[in-house]
């Protein structure tokens, strides 16, 4: 199971749980992707721990 597949039925049981897709690709696509399938947000490599502390904080409200 891919991470889309596997956000997709996370979202279907749980839909209230956020979702931060992560990936090493800085492609475009990708983040497009991952938001379709159901990803809140999304980090590429490098991960700036800024960015990482502000996308949780706002989970976390």
């Amino acid at each position: 199971m891919d991470g889309y597949t596997a956000t997709r039925e996370i979202k279907k049981r749980f839909p209230d749980i956020p979702i931060i897709a992560q990936t090493a690709y800085a492609v475009s696509d990708e983040k497009n992707k991952s938001l379709e399938a159901g990803c809140d947000a999304y980090l590429s490599k490098p991960i700036r721990p800024k960015y990482l502390i502000r996308i949780i904080t706002e989970f976390l409200q």
